[in-house]
């Protein structure tokens, strides 16, 4: 790409250097040959020109002052294109000379980082790369002041080589890589953990659900049979009302006794709980 372009810009000034040459040598032939003409040393341009039945025989004259005054004026414009040729050309060799400098930079950097430079001094540093750069192959063909700005400018940053150096950037690179994948292993066991709290979660709702239903049912069969053996449940319905009547009794006697004990009143043997009492009690208390 480069090489095409340096190619397209060397045929491109060759062409306007040789359009100027040819203008100029038919400009001065022009100018040349109407002064001759004029003084009658030789004959102006004999054209044959019509416009209807009328023939103008002095046309030839007319067509050759016209064009070199027209050849004239665009030699007054030589010189501009000139200096702009010149600017190209000067723009294009600052660009060459800049490119050079930065290549030769990066070449004298990248050694740089790389601890290939080891002298401190501000003189010995920049000779040290300087002689770097002209042993290096690809800069070969480079003039001697490129390569001394080169060198001078990879000096200056040599604290930015070394702390980028290529041993940082590696570290840097192998604790991002590590950070990395502890990341990611700790993200899989995070991952499994939220997939057994899921299943633990499922499992047990669907313990709870069997068990609401396992009750319902039980529930719905102890309704059913009530309704159709109701002496089969008989005997809890008195033991519950057997209960409930002890319950009663216990707690009458009770507060007898603390009513008498609080009053200072004897206590009546006949309001004292039975043997009855005190049996069922007992049954209660074995059942």
């Amino acid at each position: 790409m480069k090489t095409a372009a340096s190619l397209a810009w060397i045929v491109r000034v060759t062409f306007q250097f040789i359009t100027a040459a040819l203008l100029i040598l038919l400009g001065l032939a022009a100018i040349a040959w109407t002064m001759s003409a004029a003084l009658g040393h030789t004959a102006w341009l004999d054209l044959g020109l019509t416009f209807g039945d009328r023939a103008y025989h002095e046309a030839g004259m007319i067509v050759q002052i016209a064009v070199t005054t027209l050849i004239v004026g665009l030699l007054a414009y030589l010189p501009g294109n000139a200096r702009v040729m010149a600017l190209e050309t000067s723009h294009r060799r600052f660009n060459m000379t800049m490119e050079d400098v930065t290549r030769a930079y990066r070449i004298a950097h990248a050694a740089d980082r790389g601890g290939n430079f080891n002298l401190k001094s501000e003189f010995d540093s920049v000779r040290e790369r300087i002689a770097y750069l002209r042993d290096h192959p690809d800069l070969a063909e480079l003039e001697a002041p490129v390569i001394e700005v080169a060198a001078q400018m990879s000096h200056i940053s040599r604290d930015l080589a070394s702390v980028y150096s290529d041993d940082a950037v590696a570290r840097a690179r192998d604790f991002l890589i590590q950070r990395q994948n502890e990341l990611e292993d700790f993200n899989q066991r995070l991952s499994g953990a939220k997939a057994t709290a899921t299943e633990l979660r499922q499992w047990v709702d669907a313990v709870e659900l069997d068990e609401s239903v396992a009750k319902s049912q039980l529930t719905r069969l102890r309704e059913d049979l009530m309704d159709i053996l109701p002496e089969a449940f008989a005997p809890e319905v008195a033991q519950d009302s057997e209960t409930e009547s002890a319950a009663d009794l216990i707690a009458t006697g009770e507060r007898d006794w603390l009513y008498a004990e609080d009053t200072g009143e004897e206590y009546d043997d006949d309001t004292a709980p039975g043997p009855e009492i005190i049996e069922l009690i007992s049954r209660k208390a074995a059942q």
